[in-house]
């Protein structure tokens, strides 16, 4: 599939999310965070490499263990939010455990 045509699609998915947030976050919400960027990257990646099922298979490692950043990231956005915090500040902190998350994420998985 070509490039354009991958970037498209998962645009439309972001944009559409952020169209649902308006009327409905909180469904929006949970098709953000549905694996629908999880099933783009492996059908992309299949696309590209079909006869590599070891890729799969380490990216869907790497994603599953990836989630524990990524709740980590949400529940100090979470507690920065019930805080007052600002939007920078919010995003600032959440970023920074986001990232020690990652950064344990990829020493762990080494």
């Amino acid at each position: 599939m070509p490039f354009f045509a991958k970037l498209l699609i998962t645009n439309l998915v972001i944009v559409g999310c952020v169209y649902l947030g308006r009327r409905l976050p909180s469904l929006a919400g949970l098709i953000a965070t549905m694996p629908i960027t999880t099933l783009a990257v492996l059908l992309w990646l299949h696309a590209d490499q079909p006869d590599d099922p070891c890729l799969l298979t380490e990216y869907t490692h790497g994603v599953l263990w990836g989630i524990v950043p990524t709740i980590l990231f949400f529940a100090a956005a979470l507690y920065c939010f019930r805080r007052g915090m600002t939007l920078p500040l919010t995003l600032a902190a959440s970023f920074c455990v986001w990232l020690v998350g990652a950064a344990l994420h990829q020493w762990l998985l080494r």
